[in-house]
């Protein structure tokens, strides 16, 4: 059995790859070459550009797959150059393609808090370009589905974080602790969005291998089980390293100033995506904890520092302006201090049941002391 990874090198690459090879596929990895990871056993290299379909299919020109994994690329493109030479196709595509939270094919209450993958999508040509040309993709990767070019199934990434992950968010967190900063700025009230280190959605894309019939044709929301703050991630990532500091809660319009690419709340934008369908279909659980995952993505960073201002920090968008931080924290809490002194009328209230001290008592609220 041969089977072809277009992509390979990212956070989830390289555990497909060694995935691939544990059941026994001869596996070759086609990429643009800019990065290179480390495999259980070495692999054939195409290196070509993935994102346009003659440099697709000068590299695959005669070559057929018993399965593709495409990961990376544009996957319309792929979808076509595919047909013929594969039989199943499995496309990893983004949750960003979901309709805006304001567009009325949600409902009366809008976008629910937790996302499923069936709810309306950007699919108006007017409307977006990057979440509609998602739409598009996925559409074509369907479409050769329904006409018997291959077997093909979807997975939405969400935000994926861990060794190799590029944008990763914990850099904005390792980097103040090494910077040896005192405070860090928390957008409250949300999470970090749903997300997935490397390795899960690694395990996602391989259930899609190892389950053709109950995959065959199906769209996955992917992300991990259990999902955690923005502040728990802080915090543990700080006891890790040692680190102490004072955590500050903003609103998130004052923390996205902060954290300009979203690195706060992940590549997903804060969304939360349903991934029941993926655990009853094919029996998706992590096989690695958060914890385990987020001490891995911690250490690699530490091993693997990013460049001050170069790739990883551009396309995190944090701009790391500790000056700028520090004015925003001072005028943030001197504007909470003159809301504490606002006064407000006392309320004797009570809870919503009644507790009787008697039968046939009703309602009241609670004695004043």
């Amino acid at each position: 059995m041969n089977a072809l990874v277009i992509g390979g090198t990212g956070p989830s690459g390289p555990h497909i790859v060694n995935g691939l090879i544990e059941r026994g596929y001869d596996v070759t990895v086609l990429h643009g070459g800019q990065h290179e990871a480390e495999f259980v056993q070495p692999v054939e290299h195409i290196h070509t550009d993935p994102h346009f379909a003659e440099t697709l299919e000068s590299g695959l020109e005669g070559r057929t797959f018993d399965v593709a994994v495409a990961t990376y690329g544009r996957i319309r493109l792929v979808a076509d150059v595919l047909k013929g030479k594969t039989q199943r196709l499995i496309t990893v595509s983004g949750g960003m393609l979901f309709a805006p939270r304001n567009d009325p094919r949600w409902g009366p209450l809008g976008a629910p808090a937790v996302i499923p993958e069936d709810s309306p999508l950007t699919d108006n040509p007017d409307g977006p370009r990057l979440p509609y040309m998602i739409w598009v993709t996925e559409q074509t990767v369907m479409q050769a589905h329904s006409e018997g070019h291959y077997n093909a199934t979807i997975l939405r990434y969400p935000g994926i974080y861990g060794p190799g992950a590029p944008a990763n968010p914990e850099w904005s967190i390792v980097r103040r602790i090494l910077d040896s900063r005192k405070r860090i700025i928390v957008s409250s009230g949300r999470g970090t969005g749903r997300r997935a280190s490397g390795q899960n959605a690694a395990h996602a894309v391989l259930l899609s291998v190892d389950k053709p019939s109950e995959s065959s044709g199906q769209i996955y929301n992917v992300g991990e089980e259990v999902q955690y703050s923005q502040r728990q991630v802080i915090e543990f990532i700080a006891k890790h390293l040692n680190h102490d500091w004072e955590l500050v809660d903003m609103p998130a319009t004052l923390a996205s100033r902060v954290y300009k690419g979203g690195s706060a709340q992940g590549s997903s934008g804060g969304s939360d995506f349903d991934i029941t369908k993926i655990r009853t279909h094919l029996g998706y659980q992590d096989v690695v904890s958060v914890s385990d995952a987020l001490t891995q993505s911690a250490e690699w960073l530490l091993a693997n520092r990013p460049e001050p201002g170069g790739e990883i920090e551009q396309q995190l968008g944090d701009p790391f302006a500790y000056d700028a931080e520090d004015e925003l924290i001072q005028a943030y809490m001197e504007g909470m201090a003159k809301a504490e002194k606002i006064q407000f009328p006392e309320v004797n209230s009570g809870h919503m049941y009644r507790h009787p001290k008697q039968p046939g008592e009703a309602w009241a609220p609670p004695q004043r002391r």
